[in-house]
Protein backbone atom coordinates (compact mmCIF):
# COMPACT_ATOMS: atom_id res chain seq x y z
CA UNK A 1 0.00 0.00 0.00
CA UNK A 2 1.65 3.68 -0.91
CA UNK A 3 2.29 6.59 1.57
CA UNK A 4 -0.47 9.49 0.65
CA UNK A 5 1.80 12.61 2.06
CA UNK A 6 0.19 16.25 2.02
CA UNK A 7 2.82 18.86 2.13
CA UNK A 8 2.57 22.60 1.47
CA UNK A 9 4.41 26.04 2.44
CA UNK A 10 2.12 27.88 4.71
CA UNK A 11 2.17 31.36 6.53
CA UNK A 12 2.16 31.45 10.31
CA UNK A 13 -1.34 31.89 10.82
CA UNK A 14 -2.41 28.77 8.46
CA UNK A 15 -2.88 29.89 4.69
CA UNK A 16 -1.39 28.79 2.27
CA UNK A 17 -2.41 31.59 -0.05
CA UNK A 18 -3.68 35.15 0.93
CA UNK A 19 -6.42 36.52 0.09
CA UNK A 20 -6.59 36.72 -3.87
CA UNK A 21 -4.88 33.61 -3.95
CA UNK A 22 -1.63 35.61 -3.52
CA UNK A 23 0.84 33.42 -2.83
CA UNK A 24 3.75 36.21 -3.18
CA UNK A 25 4.92 35.58 0.70
CA UNK A 26 6.63 32.14 -0.23
CA UNK A 27 9.08 33.19 -2.42
CA UNK A 28 11.82 30.08 -0.99
CA UNK A 29 15.13 30.65 0.39
CA UNK A 30 17.56 27.79 -1.49
CA UNK A 31 17.38 25.65 1.20
CA UNK A 32 13.59 25.40 1.12
CA UNK A 33 12.98 25.02 -2.44
CA UNK A 34 15.90 22.55 -1.96
CA UNK A 35 14.08 20.63 0.53
CA UNK A 36 11.04 20.50 -1.84
CA UNK A 37 13.06 19.42 -4.56
CA UNK A 38 13.86 16.82 -2.45
CA UNK A 39 10.71 15.50 -1.56
CA UNK A 40 9.32 15.21 -5.61
CA UNK A 41 12.26 12.93 -5.88
CA UNK A 42 11.44 11.10 -3.10
CA UNK A 43 7.47 10.73 -4.31
CA UNK A 44 6.23 8.29 -7.03
CA UNK A 45 3.07 10.20 -7.67
CA UNK A 46 1.70 13.49 -7.39
CA UNK A 47 -2.00 14.17 -6.65
CA UNK A 48 -3.09 18.09 -7.87
CA UNK A 49 -6.23 19.77 -7.59
CA UNK A 50 -7.61 22.10 -10.18
CA UNK A 51 -5.80 25.60 -8.94
CA UNK A 52 -2.61 24.06 -7.59
CA UNK A 53 -2.02 22.56 -10.95
CA UNK A 54 -3.28 25.49 -12.60
CA UNK A 55 -0.70 27.13 -10.58
CA UNK A 56 2.20 24.74 -11.25
CA UNK A 57 1.65 23.89 -14.63
CA UNK A 58 1.65 27.77 -15.61
CA UNK A 59 5.50 27.39 -14.53
CA UNK A 60 7.32 24.58 -13.98
CA UNK A 61 6.42 22.83 -18.07
CA UNK A 62 9.51 25.56 -19.10
CA UNK A 63 10.98 27.28 -16.32
CA UNK A 64 14.36 25.18 -17.02
CA UNK A 65 14.41 27.25 -20.68
CA UNK A 66 14.33 30.52 -18.61
CA UNK A 67 17.29 32.34 -19.20
CA UNK A 68 17.94 32.96 -15.39
CA UNK A 69 16.72 29.41 -14.00
CA UNK A 70 18.87 28.07 -11.40
CA UNK A 71 20.37 24.68 -11.77
CA UNK A 72 18.26 23.72 -9.08
CA UNK A 73 15.52 25.15 -10.58
CA UNK A 74 16.23 23.30 -14.04
CA UNK A 75 16.49 20.20 -12.22
CA UNK A 76 13.31 20.49 -11.03
CA UNK A 77 11.43 21.45 -13.99
CA UNK A 78 12.65 18.24 -15.45
CA UNK A 79 11.72 16.29 -12.79
CA UNK A 80 8.37 17.64 -12.53
CA UNK A 81 7.16 17.47 -16.09
CA UNK A 82 8.39 13.48 -16.00
CA UNK A 83 7.33 12.60 -13.10
CA UNK A 84 3.88 11.16 -12.93
CA UNK A 85 0.87 13.24 -11.83
CA UNK A 86 -3.27 13.16 -11.42
CA UNK A 87 -5.23 16.41 -11.66
CA UNK A 88 -8.82 16.02 -10.22
CA UNK A 89 -11.11 18.28 -12.13
CA UNK A 90 -14.24 18.84 -13.52
CA UNK A 91 -13.94 22.41 -15.61
CA UNK A 92 -10.33 21.30 -16.70
CA UNK A 93 -10.60 18.67 -19.92
CA UNK A 94 -7.33 18.37 -20.74
CA UNK A 95 -3.98 18.34 -19.07
CA UNK A 96 -0.23 17.62 -20.23
CA UNK A 97 3.28 16.69 -18.81
CA UNK A 98 3.08 13.44 -17.78
CA UNK A 99 -0.44 13.67 -16.35
CA UNK A 100 -4.63 12.19 -16.34
CA UNK A 101 -7.44 13.74 -15.65
CA UNK A 102 -9.72 12.15 -12.99
CA UNK A 103 -13.46 14.13 -13.25
CA UNK A 104 -15.24 11.56 -11.27
CA UNK A 105 -15.01 10.98 -7.52
CA UNK A 106 -11.69 11.78 -6.34
CA UNK A 107 -12.09 9.89 -2.67
CA UNK A 108 -12.11 6.85 -4.94
CA UNK A 109 -9.50 7.24 -6.88
CA UNK A 110 -7.09 8.32 -4.39
CA UNK A 111 -8.22 5.04 -1.84
CA UNK A 112 -7.28 2.94 -5.13
CA UNK A 113 -3.96 4.52 -6.16
CA UNK A 114 -3.11 3.81 -2.41
CA UNK A 115 -4.20 0.63 -2.58
CA UNK A 116 -1.94 0.01 -5.31
CA UNK A 117 2.23 -1.05 -5.31
CA UNK A 118 4.34 1.62 -5.33
CA UNK A 119 6.14 4.80 -3.86
CA UNK A 120 4.87 7.70 -1.98
CA UNK A 121 1.99 9.64 -3.25
CA UNK A 122 1.91 13.32 -2.37
CA UNK A 123 -1.37 15.36 -2.20
CA UNK A 124 -1.73 19.13 -2.95
CA UNK A 125 -4.46 21.50 -2.90
CA UNK A 126 -6.70 22.59 0.38
CA UNK A 127 -9.60 21.64 -1.30
CA UNK A 128 -8.43 17.64 -2.90
CA UNK A 129 -6.21 17.43 0.55
CA UNK A 130 -9.13 17.90 2.27
CA UNK A 131 -11.48 15.31 0.83
CA UNK A 132 -8.41 13.04 1.81
CA UNK A 133 -8.30 14.10 5.63
CA UNK A 134 -11.81 13.22 5.99
CA UNK A 135 -11.60 9.77 4.43
CA UNK A 136 -9.11 9.06 6.60
CA UNK A 137 -6.75 9.00 3.50
CA UNK A 138 -3.53 11.28 4.20
CA UNK A 139 -0.73 8.99 5.91
CA UNK A 140 1.43 12.29 6.58
CA UNK A 141 1.62 16.07 6.60
CA UNK A 142 5.05 17.84 5.63
CA UNK A 143 4.65 21.65 6.65
CA UNK A 144 6.62 24.56 5.88
CA UNK A 145 5.92 27.51 8.00
CA UNK A 146 6.51 30.84 7.02
CA UNK A 147 7.39 33.65 9.67
CA UNK A 148 4.88 35.49 7.64
CA UNK A 149 1.44 36.67 9.25
CA UNK A 150 -1.43 37.33 6.01
CA UNK A 151 -4.72 37.70 8.04
CA UNK A 152 -6.72 35.65 5.77
CA UNK A 153 -7.00 33.68 2.44
CA UNK A 154 -7.31 29.65 1.88
CA UNK A 155 -6.55 28.00 5.35
CA UNK A 156 -4.57 24.92 5.09
CA UNK A 157 -7.01 22.82 6.44
CA UNK A 158 -10.62 22.27 5.69
CA UNK A 159 -13.12 21.32 7.99
CA UNK A 160 -12.89 17.85 9.45
CA UNK A 161 -15.79 15.97 10.61
CA UNK A 162 -13.34 14.15 13.32
CA UNK A 163 -10.36 14.81 15.02
CA UNK A 164 -6.77 13.85 13.33
CA UNK A 165 -4.23 12.60 15.68
CA UNK A 166 -0.53 13.25 14.81
CA UNK A 167 2.61 11.60 16.00
CA UNK A 168 5.36 14.22 15.57
CA UNK A 169 8.65 12.59 13.29
CA UNK A 170 10.27 15.65 12.25
CA UNK A 171 11.11 19.38 13.04
CA UNK A 172 14.21 21.17 11.67
CA UNK A 173 14.45 25.26 11.31
CA UNK A 174 16.10 26.75 7.86
CA UNK A 175 18.43 29.54 8.13
CA UNK A 176 15.58 31.85 6.05
CA UNK A 177 13.44 31.18 9.86
CA UNK A 178 11.26 28.89 7.83
CA UNK A 179 10.52 25.45 10.06
CA UNK A 180 9.48 22.03 8.79
CA UNK A 181 7.54 20.07 10.74
CA UNK A 182 6.96 16.14 9.79
CA UNK A 183 3.68 14.81 11.60
CA UNK A 184 2.49 10.82 10.60
CA UNK A 185 -1.37 10.18 11.36
CA UNK A 186 -1.49 8.01 14.39
CA UNK A 187 -4.11 5.15 13.76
Amino acid sequence: MRKLIYGMNLTLDGYIAAPGDDIGWSVPSDELFQFWSDQLQATDLSLYGRKLWQTMSSYWPTADQQPNATPAEIEFARRWRDMSKVVFSSPIDKVDWNTRLVTGDAVAEITRLKAEDGGPMDIGGATLAGAAMRAGLIDEYVLATAPVLVGGGTPLFTALDSWVNLNLVETRTLPCGVILTRYETRR
